[in-house]
């Protein structure tokens, strides 16, 4: 296989390094001054244990790809970039590319599926980080993540499991799984807690209650909505002791939606994370206020242009306990 790393950032940045150590055929494409960054001086993998020079083939878009009949494609941009991306792969990779999404959130699998019949997910398990231009940060000392992959919407195939199969040689613990999306669900209720990082500051009990909320509404949700997910069991076993944070001297490699506002972007993925348990809610008649607060305070962070834990999570709690009007 013949993988290209669409959206080069933290998660993209990382697989992409360790595919290229792994002497798997790697191309990535990247923009700005991330662009820029990897074609003068290569992809710069920081790790426990030093930093790693990638000369990894990078690309502006699909058009400069050189596109293969083995060319497997690595979803890895935001979610709000997905729409962007297809028009992209649709104009210029073959119908028949796999395209597997490699992100947060639930609403990228079905967009993927609309334009490619080879579609695939990957639940992905990986702390890193991408605040500087040609540099991504492994944030785990152990195996650099667990990216589990099934076919949309469900099952697995041989291409499935060559995905699988390469990424275990790229040093990532990786199976195929006939139920991905379940599993994803379950890494959506584990970012509900990313607008809250990257939005309020650390307040002792007061952030960690809103995040209880957060996430006790985002299972009554999905439990309304009758979708599988699985236990919360089942993923802490599957995680066991692969991942181990390491100290990167970093606020948060908890939180992509932090390292956005922390770069300064204007836009985020919030409508794909919080904002998909406030829509299944309206879908489903079940309320979610915390949610929808924390989606609106979220995009007025992005908006407004405001560093990240900027707001005060006691003053959320108490607008949440005030009779509206």
């Amino acid at each position: 296989m013949r993988f290209v790393i669409f959206g080069a950032g933290a998660i993209g940045g990382v697989i992409g390094a360790h595919l290229f150590r792994a002497g798997i055929p790697t191309t990535v494409i990247a923009r700005g001054a991330h662009l820029e960054a990897i074609r003068g001086q290569g992809l710069v993998l920081d790790t426990a244990d030093g930093r790693h020079t990638c000369a990894v083939t990078a690309a502006a878009n699909a058009s400069e790809v050189d596109w293969t009949d083995d060319s497997v494609v690595l979803l890895c941009v935001k979610s709000q970039q997905t729409a962007a991306a297809l028009d992209d792969l649709q104009a210029h990779a073959p119908q028949a590319t796999p395209i597997v999404s490699a992100q947060n959130g639930v609403a990228n699998e079905s967009a993927i599926l609309r334009r490619f019949g080879n579609t695939y997910s990957i639940c992905v398990m990986l702390p890193a980080l991408h605040l500087e231009p040609g540099v991504v940060v492994q944030g785990s000392s152990a195996a650099p993540g667990i990216l589990d992959v099934g076919r949309f919407p469900s099952g697995s195939d041989e291409v499935a499991e060559s995905i699988s199969d390469h990424l275990r040689r790229a040093t990532f613990q990786s199976q195929t799984r006939d139920d991905i999306m379940a599993w994803k669900y379950r890494k959506l209720m584990l970012n509900l807690g990313n607008g809250i990082d990257a939005t309020f500051h650390r307040d002792g009990d007061a952030d960690l209650e809103l995040m209880r909320r957060a996430r006790d509404e985002g299972e009554a949700v999905l439990a309304a909505a009758g979708i599988d997910v699985v236990s919360t069991a089942i993923d802490k076993e599957r995680r066991g002791d692969f991942i181990v944070r390491r100290d990167t001297g970093e606020d948060s490699l908890e939180s992509s939606t932090w390292q956005s506002v922390a770069r300064g972007a204007r836009e985020s993925e919030i409508d794909y994370l919080t904002g998909e348990i406030v829509l299944l809610g309206r879908l489903h008649g079940v309320p979610t206020p915390v949610n929808e607060l924390v989606q609106a305070e979220t995009t007025r962070v992005v908006i407004e242009g405001l560093e990240p834990g900027t707001l005060d999570p006691r003053a959320a709690l108490n607008r949440l306990s005030t009779p509206a009007g």
